[in-house]
């Protein structure tokens, strides 16, 4: 009974310590979507080059997307003409970190983690992207770009964009991942003895574990925090924590098995290598800098930071945000027959829902549609070809079924 309520109250600490910057971070996150948008990303990554790489980095560092959700943004910049290396680039940099993971890594584990986390993701996607343009002996491609119009937006509509991105579609995609790890989180504080990795784990094969659980393990920036934490807790360097945070969010299966589908065996590779690479030498340098500011104030999170109240307030508002999110989620239903149902196996978050959303409705033909994220189907009605709508569900970086 004891070690239940242990676990329970190892579990709602976790939460409370990182709610309050997940909703800063949350609304600063849905400011980059209204006012920045996935298109001025499409626009600046240029033909390729050392400097394309470069800024599909820096771009992606910012950006609250999930892993899954990154997929079919990577794929729409490659098809918009954007050079491989730097759609590389890109995918490990966006699902790395964000304005909301760096807030919460600032939360719990503080400054020093907060500073060489986006650090990682910048040197990692530079070196991925670098990498496989010296590789690469195809010249880059031309940048396509269309011409269209953009509509002046009013700024109520901007706003209640920015409110229903920030509290409904940021928990829908960070909520099940984020409880998960808080979760995960409690459980190994609680349960795992405080000696088991400081007398059989220590470095180097904590980095390895590190690397073998975090490969294939889908977890969300934000969702990874609590779990290193708690791993850091029982005995694993800091070091190793640091590379649980770089290689797990951008090397689970479905972004290695896009990699390997859409840009090919030699960057797959490149990728799986130059992650693992750049987090290893970022971790044993980390371990370093961390027995030097050992006394000092970087390394402190910043728990005492915030008063008690308003850690409760906002753990509330948070747990009641993302459960509200995951209920519609749920819930959501469609109210007419379907003349069309369509499995996409690779439909994984809200970000595939409303790319393939957006695409699909431009069809002529549909009246309504609807996407069970949950069941990885779309249901169509109105008279329009499948073989169309499949064409169509490819183009956007998806494989019908």
């Amino acid at each position: 009974m004891n070690l239940v309520l242990d676990f329970i109250n190892e579990s709602i600490s976790l939460w409370r310590e990182v709610s309050p910057y997940l909703l800063v971070g949350m609304f600063i996150a849905s400011l980059l979507h209204v006012f920045i948008g996935k298109e001025f990303i499409f626009n600046h990554l240029g033909r390729g080059g050392i400097l394309s790489i470069i800024k599909a980095t820096i771009l992606g560092i910012p950006l609250p997307v999930c892993s899954c959700g990154v997929i079919p943004l990577a794929n729409s910049l490659k098809k918009d003409g954007a050079h491989k290396s730097s759609v590389l680039s890109f995918l490990v940099s966006t699902p790395t970190t964000g304005i909301d993971s760096i807030l919460a890594t600032y939360s719990l584990m503080g400054p020093l983690f907060a500073i060489f986390r986006p650090l990682g993701a910048f040197i990692s996607g530079i070196l991925v992207g670098v990498t496989d343009y010296l590789f690469d002996s195809h010249p880059p491609e031309e940048k396509i770009i269309l011409p269209h119009e953009h509509k002046k937006t009013k700024f109520h509509f901007k706003l209640k964009e920015q409110i229903k991105y920030a509290f409904f579609e940021i928990p829908q995609d960070i909520g099940k991942w984020l409880l998960i790890g808080t979760v995960l989180g409690g459980f190994i504080s609680v349960v795992v003895p405080e000696s088991l990795f400081t007398k059989y784990f220590t470095f180097p094969l904590d980095f390895i574990i590190v690397i073998l659980f975090a490969v294939p393990l889908y977890v969300c920036a934000t969702g990874s925090i609590p779990i290193a934490v708690a791993l850091m807790a029982k005995g694993f360097t800091p070091g190793a924590a640091l590379v649980f945070l770089i290689a797990g969010p951008a090397t689970n299966a479905i972004t290695l098995s896009f990699v390997r589908t859409k840009l090919g065996k030699r960057s797959f590779y490149i990728y799986l290598f130059s992650i693992i690479t750049s987090a290893i030498i970022l971790g044993v340098i980390f371990n370093i800098v961390w027995v030097f500011a050992t006394h000092s104030n970087i390394m402190s999170a910043s728990k005492e930071m915030l008063p008690a109240n308003v850690k409760s307030v906002s753990a509330l508002i948070l747990f009641v945000l993302i459960i509200n999110a995951l209920l519609r989620k749920r819930n959501a239903d469609f109210s007419f027959k379907p003349d069309l149902t369509i499995h996409v196996s690779d439909i994984n978050c809200r970000d595939c829902k409303m790319i393939l959303e957006e695409s699909l409705k431009k069809l002529q033909g549909v009246d309504k549609i609807f996407i069970d994220v949950n069941k990885k189907t779309i249901y169509i009605k109105g008279l329009i070809d499948k073989s169309r709508v499949a064409e169509k569900i490819r183009e956007c970086g998806y494989n019908p079924i």
